[in-house]
């Protein structure tokens, strides 16, 4: 406390002494006095209290007095203004003086264990270095002694490498002879076997030799190789030629081949042999026999393949006991279908692909019944009637590949080739199951020059044919007309043909192997639509003259056929999967934008939306033609209607009974034979969009040009309301059930006109509040749902709020004092 109080004081008597020389010089020096002088100067006078209480608090500046800013600030933090607060200075210097002892004591501990640590890590780096140096020490040594061991070992090493060298030379020699004795061994037990008979044996081993060969196959030792492929050529070729000769003559004895229905079954029609137990036992034997040497067959002969360009799928070689009950079909094939026999024409395909199918159906239960339980017991996983069909497929092949370069270019041969070939396909694929995965002649019909021909052809006969169904005398009569219940879309007979056509095309290009080539058919068949699209657009537009003519109608009826059949195929599998290899051809050519790309992938869009949208525009533009045609003829009947005196008309009291106007007959008589007339004509769905387009354009021609341009008595009012629900309004009631709703002009312009007159008046009223609270924004929301509450009761939902208040003026039948 001794400490603090001189300080204070001094600060004080400094403070007095500005604050008079403030005063004398004019500047308020109160307003400069800092918190501290006021608390010790002032203190016991409460006016100079209240009058410091009211001053500025200024900090003191610590440049310009004896105490530190911090001290004084920590001072008035503390102690405040109260004296009895000072109270509080014993706590707080000895709180200070607690927080004083203990810095100091870290200080005196950090400044001690400094100097340890850092004695001890030196001491830690002196250790490190000295074990590094011993380190360096012992490697050194263990350097000059493994140079030493290494010059010492180096004669040794030079001389155990030639050791080493001559050591796998030797193993090398004896893996090479243990080799040869293995073949030798299988060849001595071969000739063992032969010499016993025991050809079942012989066969086995010749299977392991030509394992061996697979095995040495990436061997380097060509000799060895040479060595081991002859030693298994040279019994393959003994025991294939006697295996091959004893099989010749078991199926001599099954009379095979069996090349007539009369021979589909072993022995033909004759008499069974006694022993026809021992031949079907025999024929298993040698089958199974023969199976075991197709390893080595396989590693001896090549199959025959041909050129890279027909793209054939990869199949395996035909089995050898198949091979061998092929070869007599194979001989005959040849000598009847190619050189210079007679029945090698080109003109006449269809002879050597139904032979080959007679073939096939010819063995197909032998090959069921009696080889393929063989196949299983050997345990081999072949369809003995597929392999079979897929060998004499090879044949056609062959057959095709040297035949069409000499048909290419002349376009009826080459037609009739495709035409046989596809039904071959059709029928080898149906009848007899041949899979799609093996060889076919559709790879043929799919080499780039072949098939770019063929496309040729297509689209040159496709375009005739369009050409001879447009200039037919049917061209445009339904095949059906006399049919009601298959003549529901009224297609002419040209556009049936044109589309059983495109379905012909699909049906030929179905089965390609490539999807790209049916993508190109595809493209084929879109050109084809747009041109037939652009044949009926000429025909037709010979027809706009007279919209409503038979032709014209069949036109529209062609165009809404062709469109429904395109819009079905879009859903049909075969052409989603086409879209879907359209989508990836796309997307890998970027030739679509993302967007379009995207409607692709998700089925949004499909292959024909292009045509179907120009077909439906198309559509959409006759059948707009015959709608204005009919109005202008309804504009026509109507003309003296419109002149009706509705302002002077008798009321419904007057008349005994309500009769239709007679200047509406010729309107109502006029739409009632139009709309027979093209119902006759139309297909169902056509008509219904054509009555449905008129009903709106009548509705609104009425509204606007005779109920918009007329005042109405009750009598009027009540003759247009008898026109319209009795005779115009049923005039459409065959075609639906509530015919009004397509005229709602007119049924709500009636509802008004021929309201009783205090309703009217009320109606008025509300419409009248409604339009003037429509201009005060503050209750627009609440006065507008009144007046469409108000309409909706009465069954007005088209009609505008001011549509209905000019219908209210057009009556003339307001009583005297009404509004």
């Amino acid at each position: 406390m001794e400490m603090v109080q001189p300080l204070l004081n001094s600060d004080a008597t400094l403070d007095l002494q500005e604050q008079e020389t403030n005063k004398e010089e004019g500047l308020g020096g109160e307003t400069e006095d800092s918190e501290e002088a006021q608390l010790l100067c002032t203190a016991g006078d409460p006016k100079m209290e209240a009058l410091d209480s009211r001053k500025e608090r200024i900090p003191r500046d610590p440049e310009t007095c004896d105490i530190p800013f911090y001290v004084s600030e920590f001072v008035e933090r503390e102690v405040g203004t109260d004296y009895e607060s000072l109270s509080k200075l014993g706590g707080l210097i000895e709180q200070l003086s607690q927080n004083k002892a203990k810095l100091e004591e870290q200080v005196l501990t950090v400044s001690s264990e400094v100097p340890k640590r850092i004695q001890k890590a030196l001491q830690n780096a002196e250790d490190s270095k000295k074990s590094f140096n011993q380190l360096l020490e012992k490697e050194s040594l263990l350097y000059d002694s493994i140079n030493n061991h290494l010059m010492t070992s180096k004669p040794w090493m030079e001389d155990l490498g030639v050791l080493i060298s001559q050591i796998k030379e030797v193993e090398r020699h004896l893996a090479y002879l243990k080799w040869i004795s293995q073949i030798e061994e299988l060849s001595d037990n071969i000739q063992q076997y032969l010499m016993t008979n025991n050809v079942p044996e012989a066969a086995t081993t010749l299977a392991s030799m030509a394992e061996v060969d697979i095995k040495l196959r990436e061997s380097s030792c060509s000799h060895l190789l040479t060595f081991v492929r002859s030693t298994v050529q040279f019994w393959h070729k003994i025991l294939k030629d006697k295996l091959s000769s004893d099989f010749e003559e078991t199926l001599n004895h099954l009379h095979w081949p069996f090349v007539g229905p009369t021979q589909s079954q072993p022995f033909g029609l004759a008499t069974a042999p006694a022993n026809t137990q021992e031949i079907f036992t025999n024929f298993e034997t040698l089958f199974s026999q023969l199976l075991k040497l197709q390893t080595s067959d396989e590693l001896l002969t090549k199959p025959k393949q041909l050129p890279e360009k027909y793209i054939l799928p990869p199949s395996p070689p035909i089995i050898l006991p198949m091979q061998i009950m092929l070869a007599p079909l194979q001989k005959r094939f040849k000598y009847h279908f190619t050189g210079n026999r007679q029945t090698n024409v080109l003109s006449k395909p269809e002879w050597y692909l139904t032979q080959v199918l007679m073939w096939i159906g010819n063995h197909a239960k032998f090959l069921e019944d009696k080889i393929q339980p063989a196949l299983d017991k050997a345990g081999v996983s072949v369809n003995a009637k597929m392999e079979f069909s897929r060998a004499l497929v090879m044949l056609i092949l062959e057959k095709l590949a040297a035949d069409i370069p000499c048909l290419l270019y002349d376009d009826n041969l080459f037609c009739h080739l495709v035409d046989e070939v596809l039904l071959f396909e059709r029928e080898l694929h149906s009848v007899h199951g041949y899979l799609s995965s093996f060889p076919s002649c559709m790879h043929i019909l799919s080499e780039e020059t072949c098939f770019q021909r063929w496309l040729t052809v297509e689209r040159k006969f496709a375009l005739q044919k369009m050409d001879s169904m447009l200039s037919s005398e049917a061209a445009w009569i339904s095949q059906y007309k006399d049919i009601t219940d298959v003549d529901e879309m009224k297609v002419p007979d040209c556009a049936e043909t044109f589309m059983t056509l495109l379905l012909v095309i699909t049906d030929r290009y179905k089965h390609l192997p490539a999807a790209a080539r049916k993508l190109q058919f595809l493209e084929l068949q879109k050109e084809l639509v747009d041109d037939f699209r652009i044949r009926l657009t000429q025909v037709m537009k010979e027809e706009t003259r007279v919209p409503l003519a038979f032709r014209y109608c069949a036109i529209l009826n062609a165009v809404n056929y062709i469109a429904t059949v395109l819009a079905d195929w879009a859903d049909n599998v075969f052409f989603l999967q086409l879209q879907q290899s359209a989508l990836e051809v796309c997307a890998d050519s970027s030739a679509l934008n993302k967007l379009q790309l995207g409607q692709l992938a998700s089925m949004e869009s499909s292959v024909f939306d292009d045509m179907i949208n120009l077909l439906e525009r198309l559509k959409h533009d006759m059948l707009t033609r015959q709608v204005d045609h009919v109005f202008r003829e309804v504009k026509d009947a109507a003309r003296m209607y419109k002149k009706e005196r509705w302002l002077s008309l008798p009321s419904q009291s007057e008349q005994a009974v309500m009769s239709l106007s007679a200047t509406a007959c010729p309107l109502l008589m006029t739409l009632r034979d139009q709309l027979l007339q093209l119902e006759q004509q139309l297909c169902y769905s056509l008509f219904k969009i054509f009555w449905q387009m008129l009903a709106e354009k009548v509705d609104l021609f009425i509204y606007q040009e005779i109920i918009l341009a007329n005042h109405f008595n009750e009598g009027g009012a009540a003759q247009l309301q008898f026109d319209m629900t009795r005779n115009l309004f049923p005039l459409f009631s065959h075609y639906c059930k509530r015919p009004e709703n397509y005229f709602k002009h007119i049924k709500e312009a009636c509802i008004v006109l021929n309201l009783n007159v205090g309703s009217a008046l009320l109606l008025k009223d509300v419409l009248h509040s409604a339009t003037e609270n429509r201009t005060e924004t503050i209750i627009l929301n609440s006065s507008q749902p009144t007046a469409m509450a108000a309409l909706n009761e009465l069954g007005i939902y088209k009609l505008a709020q001011q549509d209905v208040e000019i219908l209210l003026n057009l009556r003339t039948h307001w009583p005297n004092t009404g509004k």
